[in-house]
């Protein structure tokens, strides 16, 4: 795990907050369920849904997933019991016919000079894939599932993992070639709740956007991993997966996608850390200069009028002020960008990942001046004529970051545009079936603008000390967690003329320091 520069120096626990008068009273007949019946409630979703945190699925994650407290307060109303696929340990990881295909959680520690470092738990992972579990689960999660997995046959047959299967779901699958809905169905449930979708944009974001928005495209079995799936596609999966959990008259609960580029791991690593004296911000706007005139002489000797080499040229042109500065990222290179990059804006996105030691040290995002190079800036600064592959020199050592590393605004509007066509799609199933919508791009809004605040508590979206985040950036902890399962009982509460006790978020835990 590369060293994290950009977060606060000194990361805290939060403390967990004693509830005053949020204790569910022991006694039966207390709570009421009221309209609806919890007697077997099931979960459909991902990562979130499985209680994921910290880069991994551990035991005492999946007890904090916000089912499973859910299910500890449905109890107290009448609930049923709820069963997960656990782990077999807190370390995390998975293992494949012993060998591990999947990474210990993270836990925080801190470098030798005091730097916070999320780093991976020694140790090996003892849960094993090809021991599989006799459900039905409850909590019927997969970790790393799209929309479209949900319905696919065969994504529990452990021969097809790191193909066309899921080793999480094949570790819980009822047989080889069933599907997450039909052992979720199977069960009758009473009451559900669905969070799918986050996937479908998000493992597009997290790689940079190197994948492929599938819009147009309504084969999912041609997408790849990191490909943003078609809102029709989405759908038509979640249609059959609503239409097969009602079909019994279940009630139940849909939960919309939040704005995935606002979550910490695209949050964390400013754009605008190149942060500059006063003689290197003059120096690299010298560099640049002699970068524009390097192209404006390429492009007349390419037949470009000089006029037009000028233009394009210009952009280049860069000037660096003393403080921060943003970076530059690489571009695909066309007819008004030859060189392919450009600096950063305001709204564009640095992955938490990306290897900030570079930043540093190595001028990613920047300029990589070799010695070479300065020679060659000082011929061009007394005024001499450079050679071809003198002028190639300054060029090289243009050092952008990669798209792998990135959000740019194109990807970030193609996110969002997929993402508000899912949470449209989910709001009008929620409305054609008489189900709780729980609109949770709305309350992640509120937490990233000014926090929740809860029980003499609050939480924000702060990596590392904000509580609602894992140390991966992407998942939530179990505080985090709880959030949701408090908002879902409110839901429930006003809408079936329920009395079912809340969730005091302070009862638990956010990160762990190794």
């Amino acid at each position: 795990m590369r060293k994290l520069l950009y977060i606060s120096a000194a990361l805290a626990l939060f403390s967990s907050c004693e509830p005053e008068f949020n204790e569910p009273v022991d006694e039966v007949g207390f709570y009421d369920q009221g309209e609806v019946d919890l007697t077997n409630y099931v979960a459909l979703g991902n990562s979130l849904t499985s209680g994921y945190a910290d880069g991994a699925l551990y035991l005492d994650a999946q007890q904090s997933s916000y089912p499973n407290i859910l299910a500890s307060k449905f109890a107290l109303a009448g609930g049923g019991d709820f069963t997960q696929p656990l782990m077999n340990d807190n370390i995390g990881g998975l293992l494949l016919n012993g060998t591990p295909i999947a990474a210990t959680r993270l836990v925080l520690n801190f470098d030798q000079n005091g730097n916070p470092l999320p780093v991976n738990l020694e140790g090996t992972p003892t849960t094993e894939v090809t021991n599989t579990l006799e459900g039905p689960f409850n909590n019927m999660a997969v970790p790393g599932a799209k929309s479209y997995h949900l319905v696919a046959p065969g994504y529990g047959n452990i021969a097809g993992i790191g193909t066309s299967a899921n080793p999480y779901f094949a570790r819980m699958a009822s047989s080889s070639e069933t599907t997450v809905l039909a052992d979720a169905a199977a069960q009758n449930p009473t009451f559900f709740s669905i969070w799918i979708g986050n996937n479908d944009v998000l493992t597009y974001a997290i790689s940079g956007g190197t994948g492929v928005d599938q819009t147009g495209n309504l084969n999912p079995a041609s997408y790849a991993n990191n490909d943003i799936t078609d809102p029709n596609v989405f759908a038509a999966t979640t249609s059959q997966v609503v239409s097969a959990m009602t079909a019994n008259g279940a009630k139940g609960v849909v939960i919309n996608i939040p704005d995935v580029t606002k979550i910490p791991f695209f949050t964390t690593v400013p754009n605008n850390a190149l942060v500059l004296n006063a003689e290197q911000a003059q120096q690299l706007t010298l560099f640049f200069q002699a970068v524009a005139g390097i192209t404006t002489q390429g492009l007349i000797d390419q037949g470009v009028p000089a006029a037009q080499a000028q233009q394009i040229a210009s952009q280049y042109a860069i000037t660096f002020n003393e403080g921060p500065n943003r970076w530059l990222i690489d571009t695909p290179a066309s007819q008004t960008n030859p060189l392919g990059f450009r600096q950063m804006t305001e709204e564009e996105r640095i992955v938490l990942t990306i290897d900030q030691t570079a930043l540093r040290t190595a001028g990613y995002g920047s300029v990589a001046i070799s010695n070479e190079v300065l020679q060659v800036l000082g011929k061009l600064q007394a005024g001499a004529t450079i050679t071809e592959a003198e002028a190639g020199l300054v060029l090289a050592a243009i050092n952008g970051i990669d798209d792998k590393d990135a959000l740019d605004n194109e990807e970030i509007n193609a996110i969002n545009t997929a993402r508000s066509a899912y949470n449209t799609t989910l709001s009008g199933l929620a409305q054609q079936n008489d189900l709780i919508l729980l609109d949770f791009e709305s309350l992640y809004e509120e937490i990233v603008l000014s926090g929740y605040q809860y029980n003499g508590g609050e939480i924000t979206t702060t990596f590392g000390t904000g509580g609602a985040f894992s140390l991966d950036g992407i998942h939530l902890t179990p505080r985090g967690y709880a959030v949701v399962a408090d908002e879902i009982i409110r839901a429930i509460n006003e809408s079936y003329d329920a009395n079912i006790p809340g969730v005091d978020p302070g009862n638990y835990p956010t990160i762990f320091v190794q």
